[in-house]
Order: C-alpha cells, then sequence, then structure tokens
C-alpha cells in the first residue's frame, strides 16, 4: 500500500496537466494539430486553424493577462476571434479605408427607385386635376371615382387616389365613402375670404414694390401680360388659368421672398377653381376682362400710382 508522501507525489502531474502547463498536455495538442494539418494537406483541403496556446481557447492562469483578440473599428471583437481563428487583414498595406460605408451607399444609390417614379406619376396626375377643376371639366358637386379617372388618365387607381386625397386637404374635393371624391361647391363667403387673405397677403407687397422696382423691370413682364390677353380669347378658362397664375408669380417674385411666392400661389390656385359657368361667349368676354387687367395693374405700378395699384388689386382678386 503506497505511502501518504508518494500518493501526492502522483497527484503532482495531474494538477499540472489540468492547468495546461504539462508537457505531456503540449505534446497531445501539438501532434493532434499535426495530424489534422496532415489530414488537410492528403485532401487537398484548407487544413483547419490549429489552437496554438490556451490562451487563444481562453484558458489561462491568475497570473498571465489573457491576449485580446482583434477589434473591429467601433471597438467589438471580430467574428471569429473568440474561437482562436486567424482573420484575414482586409489592407496588407495597412492603411484603413477612409469610408467604409462608401461602397454600400454606392450600391444603393445604382438601385431604381419606384417610389420616386410614383411620386412623380402622382404630382402629374395632381397637376392634371387642378387644370380640370379650373376648367370646369370635373364639376362642382359630382362623385368622381378613382379607377374611372385612371382609366381616364392611363395610369392605375393608386396614384389617383393619392392625388384626390391632396386635393382633400386643400379643400378641393370631399371624401365620399366607398364611392370616390366629391367636387368641393364654394359658396360666395369661402370666395369671399379667399379674396380677402390674398389682398392682406399680397396688396402690401404691390405697394411695396410700386415705390422700389422700376419702371424697366415693370416692362419686362409685359410679355406675360400679353399672353393672359392670347389665352383669354381662346375661351380656354385652363390655359388662361395658368397664365394668370404666372403673371401673378412673377411679379410677386421681383420681393424675392420665395415664401410669399408659394403661399400666394396657392389660394391663387383655390380661388380658381370655380369656373365661370353659361354660354362661350359670356365665359370668353369675362376671362377677357380679367386679363385686361393685367395690362392696367402693370401701368399702376410702373407710374408708382399707389391708389390705383391697391384698388385695382382689390378688384381683380375678386375676379380670381
Amino acid at each position: 500500500m503506497p505511502s501518504r508522501q508518494e500518493a501526492g507525489a502522483a497527484r503532482v502531474p495531474q494538477q499540472q496537466g489540468a492547468g495546461g502547463t504539462g508537457a505531456a498536455d503540449r505534446e497531445r495538442t501539438g501532434g493532434a494539430a499535426g495530424r489534422r494539418a496532415e489530414a488537410g494537406a492528403g485532401s487537398g483541403t484548407a487544413p483547419a486553424v490549429a489552437e496554438h496556446s490556451d490562451s487563444a481557447r481562453g484558458e489561462h492562469t491568475h497570473s498571465e493577462t489573457p491576449i485580446p483578440g482583434p477589434r473591429a473599428a467601433h471597438g467589438r471583437p471580430q467574428a471569429g476571434a473568440a474561437g482562436g481563428a486567424a482573420l484575414a487583414d482586409p489592407d496588407p498595406g495597412g492603411a484603413a479605408p477612409a469610408d467604409p460605408g462608401g461602397p454600400a451607399r454606392a450600391r444603393q444609390s445604382a438601385v431604381p427607385r419606384p417610389v420616386v417614379q410614383r411620386a412623380s406619376v402622382r404630382g402629374q396626375i395632381l397637376d392634371a386635376l387642378r387644370v380640370a377643376l379650373a376648367g370646369g371639366e370635373l364639376e362642382p358637386g359630382e362623385v368622381y371615382s378613382a379607377p374611372v379617372l385612371g382609366e381616364r388618365f392611363g395610369v392605375s387607381a393608386t396614384p389617383v387616389r393619392e392625388a384626390m386625397q391632396q386635393l382633400a386637404v386643400e379643400g378641393a374635393v370631399e371624401v365620399v365613402p366607398n364611392r370616390g371624391f366629391r367636387v368641393v361647391e364654394r359658396g360666395a363667403r369661402e370666395l369671399a375670404e379667399l379674396v380677402e387673405i390674398r389682398v392682406l397677403l399680397e396688396a402690401p407687397v404691390m405697394l411695396r414694390l410700386a415705390r422700389n422696382v422700376p419702371a424697366e423691370r415693370w416692362a419686362e413682364l409685359r410679355p406675360l401680360a400679353e399672353a393672359t390677353v392670347r389665352a383669354a380669347a381662346s375661351g380656354c378658362r385652363a390655359t388662361y388659368v395658368e397664365s394668370d397664375r404666372a403673371f401673378h408669380r412673377a411679379v410677386l417674385a421681383l420681393s424675392g421672398n420665395e415664401q410669399l411666392v408659394r403661399m400666394a400661389d396657392d389660394l391663387h390656385r383655390r380661388a380658381q377653381w370655380p369656373s365661370v359657368t353659361g354660354p362661350a361667349s359670356r365665359r370668353r368676354a369675362a376671362l377677357a376682362a380679367h386679363a385686361a387687367e393685367h395690362t392696367a395693374l402693370l401701368d399702376a405700378l410702373s407710374n408708382q400710382d399707389l391708389a390705383a395699384t391697391q384698388a385695382l388689386v382689390r378688384d381683380h382678386f375678386a375676379g380670381a
């Protein structure tokens, strides 16, 4: 029977093997790695990455500091570092890439964007519907469905529905559940409110322009005023309303205030929706009288006639 001293001596090699520092363990580890490398070479495949040290397996003594694995750009260990696999250097020269997200953004920019195309179609349909409203093709009080209008414009019902919803926000139409959209019938009070807002917004600006803008600048707007006269003579209200708004945008653009130009144009468009009813001769005469006021307004602005400018603005806006 062995003595207690012999038993203790027998346990010493076992404790050294458990710590990973014994010669026998190193020999076994090296032999296993060698056999795996030979097996990989014999089969023609890449040899598996060997576990070169105990610290690569995460095993270390309390007196040794573990070697940290490779880290990514944001400080997180890269995939495979915990398993001890050596990671290939993406830049052997040692220089870090200038923009890691560049290739991804380049790929995204090369992908077609159908959403933008759909928005463009919706915008075109929205413009066409606004012209139809101003020209009287979409009659007040009538209900129009998105599929029917889609067939008319040669598109699906989706962009038409989106455009009509925008018109509903602007107050031109109202939603009729399970049917479509009804063109709003504007009353005299609503039209008077629009006129009042336009006068409050634009009249002070035009008076300031009349005092400060030289006559030659007003002369540059004469072709736009003449274009409204020609459009009125054609009797096509849809053509006239576009030329009318183009003239007023050019006048207000002299103020240099882009926000004012956009807001005033939106109000102007909303005031144009009710069309002149009655015989064609009456519509043409009303448009011709309205167009003639553009020339008179330019004369008042060029002559710095503030009283005439203010009166013309109010009367002209009342006629939309």
